[in-house]
């Protein structure tokens, strides 16, 4: 590209207004950073109808078929924690994305980043973990590609994954589908995944050993479009924990959302540990857990085959969408009073995934 070519664009494309002059950590954080800079770096210039469903994967439409398309990149550190992997992350973060979209997990890809000196078995334990994970998700890994970059200059090995599902027939999940009256319901206790990978990162030691909930859903998925045709959206609460996913839907769809304190499952270990390091559960990030808005009149059905699932036992509906304070998350507490659940504007945990 020549010099003048490098000036005209600059001149025709001024970069976005920001408040930041370089790009922080807290930026990849899912918290209110990420969104600016999702949405005035990156929406603002490939804006498109495809783009703009603003879901965990594109809804693509071919020949009549509706495929889901999505896309992911791991980093995380350690890469290995109790629980798990960043390979079987990968792949099960991969099918989570086309799961809750609506989607039947089909192909993957993967592409390797790999740093000279990674332990040769380390990499094979990576590589094992993720067919073993392909195996049990139904899916197949059918592309990928290698690098190898400098000591020193990749911490190990990143991945980065692509997935294409097909939508189930009669599924339209999106983020501005859901409607005030519909309740809230998620399968099992939150934050464990964030909290794993600090105990591990900083050598915590507790009473009891916290495991990473990485776990593909697409099964638990499965079960809940076969009971009902009016589940409205789904989520896998990753990165920003259950407080930024349910503050995404809040804004997307214009709605209020409550959550009830009491309701919502947290292990007594986890608890615990994010007292000592404080930190706020509602923030940190899962990699098995899965938010369902569906309507009113569906939710008893869909808590009760959500039970049956392995992956869904502790199932609990943990509030309401609601017509009033729309783009607001407001939590009922403990003592009954009502505190504003907002984004997180910083990065609790970097590099969780």
């Amino acid at each position: 590209m020549s010099k003048e070519t490098i000036s005209t664009f600059n001149l025709n494309c001024p970069m976005p207004i920001s408040n930041y002059d370089k790009v922080l950590l807290a930026h990849g954080g899912g918290g209110t950073l990420s969104h600016q800079l999702i949405t005035k770096m990156f929406y603002s210039q490939f804006e498109n109808e495809f783009l703009n469903q603003q879901h965990d994967s594109a809804v693509l439409n071919f020949d009549n078929q509706k495929i889901a398309f999505t896309t992911d990149s791991y980093v995380v550190h350690p890469i290995f924690f109790p629980g798990g992997n960043i390979g079987d992350l990968a792949v099960n973060g991969t099918v989570n994305d086309l799961a809750v979209s609506g989607a039947k997990p089909m192909f993957i890809s993967c592409s390797f980043i790999i740093e000279e000196g990674l332990d040769m078995n380390e990499l094979w334990q990576i590589v094992q973990s993720m067919k073993i994970a392909a195996d049990k998700a139904g899916v197949k890994i059918v592309t990928g590609d290698t690098k190898v970059v400098d000591r020193g200059k990749g911490d190990k090995i990143f991945i980065n994954t692509s997935g294409i599902g097909l939508i189930y027939d009669g599924a339209n999940i999106n983020p501005r589908n859901c409607k005030p009256g519909d309740v809230i319901v998620i399968n099992g206790k939150i934050a464990e995944h964030g909290v794993t990978i600090m105990s591990a990162r900083e050598g915590l030691e507790f009473e009891t050993t916290i495991k990473s909930d990485t776990a593909a859903l697409n099964t638990l998925v499965e079960n809940i479009l076969s009971v009902s045709k009016n589940v409205h959206i789904m989520r896998d609460p990753t990165r920003g924990g259950i407080a930024s996913t349910l503050n995404e839907i809040a804004s997307l769809a214009n709605v209020g959302i409550q959550i009830e304190q009491n309701k919502i499952p947290i292990s007594e270990e986890v608890r615990g540990a994010c007292e000592i390091l404080g930190l706020d559960p509602l923030y940190i990030a899962n990699e098995g857990k899965i938010i369902v808005i569906a309507s009113a009149e569906d939710g008893e059905k869909i808590l009760a085959k959500m039970k049956e699932h392995p992956l869904g036992k502790e199932s609990v509906i943990i509030g309401q969408v609601r017509n009033d304070e729309p783009g607001i998350v407001v939590m009922k507490t403990l003592i009954g009073s009502s505190r504003i659940v907002d984004m997180i504007s910083g990065e609790q945990l970097p590099r969780i995934c």
